[in-house]
C-alpha cells in the first residue's frame, strides 16, 4: 500500500450555516482518507482542514497543520520551498521565532509578514491553505507554474478544496456532474483545460493565483504572477550559455540540498534529464541514483542512451523494460490515480518509473519544463518555419489535410502528422496554431464521433480560433513573434495541464516527490529574458542548454533526434492491447453515455485494425474514458 500526501496534499472545508464541529471534523477525516502518514485535522467552527504529509524536510518536527504562537493563523502546505532557509533567516532578523526546522512554518510566517507579496518570494512548488481565525478567512495559493495541483468547489455558500478531485467528491451533499465542455476538451487535447475540471461544479486554481474566501460572498481570485517575456539587453551568445550554466548548477544544488532524504533522478538520455543528472554528478561526492524506462520495441527505446549517460557520469542506474501487458494490467490503477480522464499514454511509463524510483529514494529530480522554456519541441521548429511562410501559401497548404489515406499503415502515420501541420498552417497567429497542434484528434474526426450526441456542433471551422481568443484575446500582447506566442501557450497551458499533472499524480501515487529544477525561479526568469533566436538557433532547440552541458556528457549523445517519452501505441493496438480496449468499450456502458456516437467509434476500431488510419491516441483516450465512466457510475451509486 502506498500512502499519498493527503490525497496528494491538502484538503479542507468551509461551510455556511450552523454545522456542528463534529460534522466538520468528520468531513475533513473523509477528505483526507487518513492513514498512517496523517497529520492532524484542525477545526474552527464552520472551518476545517488538514493534510497527509510525505516527510522530506524536518522529518519528525513539521507535522501539519502548523500554527502561529497566538494560534490566529494556521497552514497546511503541499510542496517544497527551496529558498526557505534564506527566508527563515530574513524573518528571524525581523523578530520572528520558529519552532520547527521545515518550510511550512516559514511560508506561514512569510504570509503573516508580507501578505500576498509573500507568494513571489517563494522559490518552489506549492499548494497552500492558510486560515486566519480573527477574520474567518481562508486563503488558497498555487505556485506560479502549476507544479502542484489545487482544486476547489463553491456550492451553496460552502467552499471545499483539496489537492485531488476525490477530496472534493468525498464531501456529502455536494453535486459533481460531468461537464460536456470538459469532456469535449478531453477528446480534443487529451486532458481537461484549466480552469475547468471534468465536473461542472469543480475548478482548478490557475497557476500563480490566490483565492480568498471569508464566507460572506463568492470567493475572490486574482493572479500574483503571470508568465511574460522580459527582453534583456543584447549580449554575446557565450554570455547566455555561461549564464545558463551558472544558473542551472545553483538551481540543481538548491533542490538537492533541500531534503533530509536521498535524492535521485529520472534519466532518459535526452537533453533535459541529462542536464539534471550531469549537474547532480558535478555537485555530489556520491553516485547519483538514476532511473529509466525502456521498451522492447527498439524504435521507442531510449534506455541505451540513458545507460550511456549514467555510465559516463558514474551513476547507480536502474532500468525497467515495459511490455504491452504491463500497460493493460495497470490501466485501471492509472485512471484512478488521475481522478479525471487523462489521456497522455506516457503516464504509463511515468507510473512505472515512479514505482522503481520510490523503491530507492524519496525525492527524484526531473527535466520537465526545459522544452517549454527553451523551445525544444519539434512543433516549435515547425512554428518558426511556418512563421516565415507568406499567409496565402499557408492557407493553400490546408488543402493537403483532405488527402485520402495511403494503402500502408506506416505511411498513414506520417500522413496524419503532415495533415495536422497543414490544418494549422493557415491560422492567424502562433497561439491559435498552438491550440491546433496540441489536439489529439482533428475537428473533422470529432464531428464524426460526436454526431448526434451532447457534444455535437462544437467543432465548426471557427472553433479553434474562438478557443484561442477565449484564452488570449490579443496574441500580440504576449509577443509579436509567433514562435513566442506559441511557446507561451505551451508554458501557461500545456505544461501545467498535461506534463506536470502527469508526473505529479504518478509520483505521488508512490509517495515519491518529483522536483523540476528547470522551473526554479532563476531558470524561468533567465529563459523569459532570453531572445527566441538564442533558444532556437539554426534549427536547434534548447541551444544554450545543449552548449552548456555538452562537455559534461558522452561525445555525440546530444546529436540524436529528439524522441520524447513515447510509447509504441500503434503496435500495441494491433495486438492484445487493442482487443482489451475494445472490450472496455463494450463492457463499460460508455456507449450509452450520450457523449460518443457508438457507430462512429466502432468504425474507428475497424480503421485501426485495417491499418487505414492510426487512431492510437484516440483509442487510448477512449480506454481511459471508459474506465473513468465505470468508476463514475460506481461512485454515483455508492458502489
Amino acid at each position: 500500500m502506498y500512502w499519498r500526501r493527503t490525497i496528494c496534499g491538502i484538503a479542507g472545508f468551509y461551510a455556511l450555516g450552523r454545522v456542528p464541529a463534529t460534522v466538520i471534523e468528520s468531513q475533513c477525516d473523509t477528505l483526507l482518507h487518513r492513514g498512517p502518514d496523517s497529520n492532524g485535522v484542525f477545526v474552527d467552527g464552520r472551518f476545517g482542514f488538514g493534510m497527509r504529509r510525505l516527510s522530506i524536510v524536518d522529518l519528525d518536527g513539521s507535522d501539519q497543520p502548523i500554527f502561529t504562537a497566538d494560534r490566529q493563523y494556521s497552514i497546511v502546505f503541499n510542496g517544497e520551498i527551496y529558498n526557505y532557509r534564506s527566508l527563515r533567516d530574513e524573518l528571524l532578523s525581523l523578530g520572528y521565532c520558529f519552532h520547527t526546522k521545515g518550510d511550512a512554518e516559514v511560508v506561514l510566517a512569510a504570509w503573516v509578514h508580507w501578505g500576498h507579496d509573500a507568494w513571489n518570494k517563494l522559490d518552489g512548488m506549492f499548494g497552500v491553505a492558510i486560515w486566519h481565525a480573527a477574520t474567518r478567512k481562508v486563503i488558497l495559493a498555487r505556485d506560479p507554474i502549476g507544479i502542484k495541483p489545487l482544486y476547489y468547489s463553491w456550492q451553496n455558500g460552502s467552499l471545499v478544496f483539496g489537492s485531488e478531485l476525490r477530496a472534493l467528491r468525498a464531501v456529502p451533499g455536494l453535486a459533481f456532474d460531468p461537464d460536456p465542455r470538459s469532456i469535449h476538451d478531453y477528446f480534443s487535447f487529451g486532458h481537461v483545460r484549466s480552469p475547468r475540471s471534468i465536473y461542472r461544479q469543480a475548478s482548478v486554481l490557475d497557476p500563480g493565483h490566490v483565492l480568498t474566501y471569508d464566507g460572506a460572498a463568492s470567493p475572490e481570485i486574482r493572479p500574483f504572477w503571470v508568465a511574460q517575456y522580459t527582453p534583456s539587453a543584447p549580449r554575446p551568445l557565450d554570455d547566455w550559455v555561461t549564464g545558463f550554466e551558472k544558473t542551472w548548477l545553483k538551481a540543481v544544488q538548491d533542490q538537492m540540498l533541500t531534503a533530509d532524504v536521498d535524492v535521485g533522478a529520472f534519466l532518459s538520455g535526452g537533453v533535459d534529464s541529462s542536464a539534471v543528472v550531469a549537474a547532480m554528478a558535478r555537485l555530489s561526492d556520491r553516485p547519483i541514483k538514476t532511473f529509466t524506462i525502456g521498451f522492447a520495441e527498439r524504435a521507442y527505446d531510449e534506455a541505451p542512451y540513458a545507460e550511456a549517460v549514467a555510465q559516463h557520469l558514474g551513476c547507480d542506474h536502474h532500468t525497467h523494460i515495459l511490455a504491452p501487458g504491463d500497460a493493460r494490467d495497470i490501466l485501471p490503477t492509472i485512471q484512478r490515480t488521475y481522478d479525471e480522464p487523462f489521456a497522455d499514454p506516457s503516464s504509463i511509463p511515468t507510473w512505472y518509473l515512479s514505482r522503481i524510483a520510490a523503491q530507492e529514494v524519496k525525492v527524484a529530480l526531473s527535466g520537465d519544463g526545459g522544452d517549454e522554456l527553451f523551445f525544444g519541441y519539434k512543433r516549435h521548429l515547425t512554428e518558426r518555419q511556418l512563421g516565415s511562410v507568406p499567409a496565402f501559401a499557408r492557407r493553400a497548404a490546408r488543402g493537403f489535410a483532405s488527402l485520402p489515406p495511403f494503402p500502408w499503415q506506416a505511411g498513414n502515420r506520417r500522413l496524419q502528422r503532415w495533415q495536422k501541420t497543414a490544418r494549422s498552417a493557415g491560422l492567424p497567429d502562433g497561439g491559435t496554431r498552438f491550440f491546433a497542434k496540441t489536439q489529439i484528434t482533428s475537428p473533422e474526426f470529432r464531428r464524426k464521433i460526436f454526431a448526434g450526441t451532447l457534444l455535437d456542433h462544437r467543432d465548426d471551422d471557427l472553433a479553434i480560433s474562438s478557443l484561442a481568443s477565449e484564452y488570449y484575446p490579443d496574441m500580440s500582447a504576449i509577443s509579436r513573434d509567433t514562435l513566442e506566442q506559441f511557446a507561451m501557450c505551451d508554458l501557461r497551458i500545456n505544461l501545467p495541464g498535461a506534463m506536470l499533472t502527469k508526473v505529479d499524480r504518478a509520483s505521488m501515487a508512490h509517495s515519491l516527490e518529483v522536483r523540476v529544477p528547470m522551473l526554479s525561479q532563476s531558470v524561468v526568469a533567465l529563459a523569459l529574458s532570453m531572445p527566441a533566436d538564442i533558444k532556437l538557433r539554426r534549427g536547434v532547440g534548447k541551444y544554450p542548454v545543449r552548449a552548456a552541458i555538452e562537455p559534461w556528457l558522452p561525445p555525440g549523445i546530444l546529436n540524436r533526434r529528439k524522441q520524447g517519452f513515447q510509447i509504441p501505441l500503434a503496435d500495441w493496438f494491433n495486438g492484445d492491447f487493442g482487443a482489451h480496449v475494445r472490450s472496455l468499450w463494450f463492457d463499460s456502458a460508455a456507449a450509452t453515455s450520450g457523449f460518443l456516437n457508438p457507430a462512429a467509434v466502432d468504425a474507428i476500431f475497424e480503421e485501426q485494425r485495417s491499418g487505414r488510419r492510426d487512431h492510437g491516441r484516440f483509442l487510448y483516450a477512449l480506454a481511459i474514458f471508459c474506465l473513468w465512466w465505470v468508476n463514475q457510475g460506481e461512485r454515483s451509486t455508492g458502489g
